[in-house]
C-alpha cells in the first residue's frame, strides 16, 4: 500500500513539473554583467523569448527536459537540457562577430542589431560621430562645435531637431521653445565612448515617441559598466586637444556597477579668427541589482563649453577675394551653453509575465548665443548681430508597463506608458547687440512655463510568423507665457491635445527575409511664444506617413534593409532667428527610397553602406515654386573598417550629400560634397595608437549653406545668394590610449 502511495506522489509530481509552463531564468556574460536582447528558442514546443536589459527572459510553453538554444551575435550560441523550472542562469562567452550567425527572426530588433555590430566594428569619439551612426542622417555644424549639429533626415532639413525626437537614457535631449529654435537638440554632453547602444527608428511608428517625432526617434543608451578604465590624449592641427578618462570605481564588486567619465576638448579651428574652443564633460553611473535581479541605475552629468564663432559667411566676398574662406565679415559671434542632469531608473519583473520601467530625471540648462546672419542689412550704423539667450529647469518621469497573455493560442504582448515633462524657462531673450557686450534693444524676453503629459498603450499579436501592433498615443500640452516688455503683468495661455494612433505589421517569411509595413501619426509641437500669439492656431502639425519595407540576409554574410517610405506633414515651419519669428510655410509631402547593406568579407574586413533617395515638395505652392529649401534629395555614406587584424584596426569612410535648392524655385543651389575619412589604429597590449585625418583628399566644400539676404557695410543694395560655413579642411590628429 505504501509503495502505490509513494508511485503515486511520485507520478503526480513528475505530471507537474512535466507540465508546460512559464519559465523564467537570467542570462549573464563571463564577468556576470546581464546581456540584452538575447536570443531564447525551445527545440521542443517552438516557444521564444528574449532577455531584457536586467538579463531576465520569461519563456512560455517550457518544461523539465527540453533543449533550449540560447545565442547573441557577438556571443557564442549555447543549448542545453532544462533540469529545473527556477534560478536559471546561462552564462554566455563572448567572441568575434561573424555575421553568417545572425538570424533575422531571432533577433529582438534587426535594426538595433546592426547599429550594435556598427559601434563594435567603428567605434565613436565625437558627438558628431554619434548622430551619424544613424543611417541616413546627416549633420553639420556651423557655429565653432559648440552649437547644436543641424541634421538632414528622410528629405528634411530638420534645423538643430525639430523633426526628429533624441533621448540619452530617458531623458529628452530637443528643447522645447528654445531661444534659438524649436526642438534644439545639443548632444555634446554625451561623451561618446560611454555609448553602449543606438536605438532609432525613421517615421512616426512608434508609440513610446510622442513631440517632435515625424522624420524619426533616435534613444541612445550609456554603457552600465566598463572592461576596463581607460584614459587617452588626442592631439591634431589648429591647436586641438581632448583628453578622456574613463574610471571604473567597482571592479569585480558583485551585482554594483559604478564608473565615471570625464572629457576635455579644445581647439582654435581652421578659421583666421581662433574659436577658442573648449568644452568640459563630466558623468557617473551607477547601477545596481537586487537579489531578483531588479535593476535601480543613477546618472548623473555635468557639460559646459563656450566658444567663438566667424559664422556664415556670404559667397560673394569669398569670389571677389575679400575674405577667404575660413574667413569672416562679423567674428565676434559665439556663446556658452552648459547642462546638469539627474536620472534614477528602474527596472523590475512584477511577475513571470509583468515588468516594470520607470525613469525620474532632472536637467539645467543655460544657452547663449551672439549671431549675426545679414551683417548690415537692419542697422547700418551698429550691425545685425543679436543675442538668443535663456535659463531652463526641467523636471520629467516616464513609467511603462509590459504585460504578456494568450488570448487563446495567440500572444499578446501589451505596452503601456505614462509620461510627463515640465519645463520652466526664465528670461528667454532675443536682443540686437553690439560686440557681444552692448545690449542695442530688447525684441524678445518673457518666462515660459510648459508641460507635456502623455499616455500610450501599445499591441502586439503574435500568430506565427505574423505580427500585428496597433497602438494608440494621447499627449496633452499647456503653454503659458509672460511677456517682460508688457507694461502689466499677463499670463499668456493654451492648451492642446492630439490623438496618435499608429498601425504595424510585420511578417517573418523565412529564417532570414522579414516584410514590414508601418503607418502612423506623428507631430511635433510649435514655440510658446507663437502659440499664444496666435491664439492656439497651428500648435501641434501632424505628420502622415507609411513604410514598406523588407530586411533581408540574401547571403550569409550580407544583410540589406530598404524601405519605401510616404510623408505627409500638415504645416512646415520656417524659424526666423533674429525677428524671433515662425513663419508657416504650408503642407509639404516627401516620398523616397531607403536602402543600407552590411557585408562582412572576411572575419576582419567589414563593408557598410547607406543610401536615400527623397523628393520633397510643398503642396499648396506652384510648381516650380514648390521646392522645400535645403531638403537633401540623395544622402549616401559607405565605409570599409578592418576589425583586429594582427592588431591593426581602423577605417576608410565617405559620405556625400547631392546639390539640392537653397530656395523654393531652385535658382539658389546649395553645393553638394563628397568628403573622405580615414583612420588606424594599434594595439599594444594595453596600449593602443592612432592615427586619424578627416577631409584625406583636402576638398573644399561647405558644411552648412543657406539662401540669406544681406548687406555689407559698403554696399548700398542687398543681396540674396549662399551663406555658407566651410567644412574641415585635411585635419590630422593622434591619439594614445592606454587601458587598465
Amino acid at each position: 500500500m505504501r509503495t502505490q502511495i509513494l508511485a503515486l506522489l511520485m507520478f503526480g509530481f513528475f505530471s507537474i513539473v512535466s507540465h508546460a509552463q512559464n519559465i523564467k531564468g537570467l542570462i549573464l556574460n563571463e564577468i556576470n554583467q546581464p546581456l540584452e536582447a538575447a536570443y531564447i528558442y525551445n527545440l521542443n514546443s517552438k516557444s521564444h523569448a528574449h532577455t531584457t536589459e536586467n538579463g531576465i527572459f520569461v519563456i512560455t510553453e517550457t518544461k523539465i527536459g527540453d533543449s533550449l538554444r540560447v545565442g547573441l551575435l557577438g556571443y557564442k550560441t549555447k543549448i542545453l537540457v532544462l533540469n529545473q523550472t527556477e534560478d536559471i542562469k546561462i552564462i554566455l562567452e563572448e567572441k568575434t562577430f561573424q555575421l553568417d550567425e545572425m538570424i533575422l527572426k531571432e533577433e529582438l530588433n534587426t535594426v538595433s542589431t546592426i547599429s550594435r555590430l556598427d559601434l563594435k566594428i567603428t567605434p565613436v569619439s565625437s558627438s558628431q560621430e554619434v548622430l551619424r551612426k544613424v543611417p541616413g542622417l546627416f549633420i553639420g555644424q556651423h557655429a565653432g562645435g559648440g552649437k547644436a549639429e543641424q541634421i538632414f533626415l528622410r528629405g528634411f532639413d530638420i534645423d538643430h531637431g525639430t523633426d526628429v525626437s533624441i533621448s540619452v537614457d530617458g531623458i529628452p535631449v530637443n528643447m522645447v521653445s528654445h531661444a534659438h529654435g524649436q526642438g534644439y537638440s545639443d548632444l555634446h554632453f554625451v561623451i561618446p565612448e560611454t555609448v553602449n547602444k543606438i536605438d532609432f527608428g525613421k517615421g512616426a511608428y512608434y508609440a513610446s515617441e510622442g513631440d517632435f517625432n515625424t522624420a524619426g526617434y533616435v534613444n541612445f543608451k550609456t554603457k552600465d559598466y566598463l572592461k576596463q578604465s581607460q584614459i587617452s590624449v588626442s592631439a591634431g592641427q589648429f591647436n586641438t586637444l581632448r583628453t578622456v578618462g574613463l574610471f571604473n570605481l567597482l571592479e569585480n564588486t558583485k551585482n554594483q556597477n559604478a564608473y565615471v567619465a570625464m572629457e576635455y576638448i579644445a581647439t582654435d579651428g581652421p578659421f583666421k579668427s581662433p574659436q577658442n574652443f573648449n568644452r568640459i564633460n563630466l558623468f557617473g553611473k551607477y547601477v545596481m541589482y537586487s537579489p531578483e535581479n531588479d535593476k535601480l541605475t543613477l546618472t548623473a552629468s555635468h557639460f559646459t563649453s563656450r566658444w567663438d564663432a566667424s559664422g556664415q559667411i556670404p559667397q560673394r566676398e569669398v569670389d571677389n577675394g575679400n575674405i577667404a574662406r575660413f574667413g569672416a565679415i562679423d567674428d565676434t559671434e559665439g556663446g556658452t551653453t552648459k547642462r546638469t542632469n539627474f536620472n534614477i531608473t528602474f527596472n523590475k519583473f512584477i511577475s513571470k509575465n509583468t515588468k516594470l520601467s520607470a525613469n525620474a530625471f532632472y536637467s539645467h540648462y543655460a544657452f547663449e548665443l551672439y549671431s549675426n546672419f545679414t551683417f548690415f542689412l537692419e542697422d547700418p550704423v551698429n550691425g545685425d548681430q543679436i543675442k538668443q539667450k535663456e535659463n531652463r529647469n526641467i523636471f520629467g518621469a516616464n513609467t511603462t508597463l509590459n504585460y504578456t497573455t494568450y488570448l487563446g493560442n495567440t500572444e499578446l504582448n501589451l505596452t503601456t506608458g505614462l509620461g510627463v515633462r515640465h519645463d520652466t524657462t526664465d528670461d528667454v531673450e532675443l536682443s540686437r547687440t553690439l560686440n557681444r557686450t552692448t545690449t542695442l534693444q530688447n525684441i524678445q524676453l518673457g518666462d515660459i512655463n510648459q508641460t507635456n503629459i502623455d499616455v500610450f498603450v501599445n499591441a502586439e499579436f503574435e500568430l506565427g510568423k505574423f505580427k500585428i501592433a496597433p497602438a494608440l498615443r494621447l499627449d496633452y500640452f499647456k503653454f503659458l507665457y509672460n511677456n517682460q516688455l508688457q507694461t502689466n503683468y499677463q499670463t499668456q495661455s493654451e492648451t492642446k491635445t492630439i490623438l496618435s494612433p499608429k498601425l504595424n505589421f510585420y511578417y517573418n517569411t523565412k529564417d532570414n527575409l522579414q516584410l514590414y509595413l508601418k503607418s502612423g501619426i506623428g507631430f511635433h509641437s510649435n514655440d510658446a511664444r507663437v502659440v499664444v500669439a496666435n491664439g492656439g492656431e497651428d500648435v501641434l502639425p501632424r505628420s502622415y506617413g507609411a513604410d514598406l519595407g523588407t530586411v533581408w540576409k540574401p547571403f550569409p554574410k550580407l544583410v540589406v534593409n530598404s524601405a519605401l517610405w510616404y510623408l505627409f506633414l500638415e504645416q512646415e515651419f520656417v524659424y526666423v532667428g533674429d525677428a524671433g519669428i515662425v513663419e508657416p510655410s504650408g503642407k509639404t509631402r516627401r516620398y523616397g527610397l531607403d536602402l543600407g547593406l552590411r557585408y562582412q568579407i572576411n572575419d576582419w574586413l567589414f563593408l557598410d553602406s547607406d543610401a536615400t533617395l527623397t523628393n520633397a515638395r510643398s503642396i499648396d505652392d506652384l510648381n516650380g515654386q514648390d521646392y522645400i529649401p535645403l531638403a537633401p534629395d540623395f544622402t549616401l555614406t559607405t565605409g570599409l573598417s578592418v576589425s583586429d587584424l594582427n592588431n591593426f584596426s581602423g577605417g576608410l569612410r565617405f559620405r556625400y550629400l547631392d546639390n539640392r535648392p537653397a530656395n523654393e524655385d531652385n535658382s539658389i543651389m546649395a553645393e553638394g560634397y563628397f568628403v573622405t575619412d580615414f583612420n588606424i589604429n594599434y594595439k599594444m597590449k594595453n596600449l593602443t595608437l592612432g592615427l586619424a585625418v578627416e577631409n584625406l583628399f583636402n576638398v573644399d566644400w561647405n558644411e552648412t549653406q543657406f539662401a540669406t539676404e544681406s548687406r555689407l557695410q559698403n554696399e548700398t543694395q542687398s543681396v540674396e545668394e549662399i551663406h555658407f560655413t566651410p567644412g574641415s579642411p585635411f585635419f590630422i590628429k593622434g591619439t594614445v590610449r592606454y587601458n587598465f
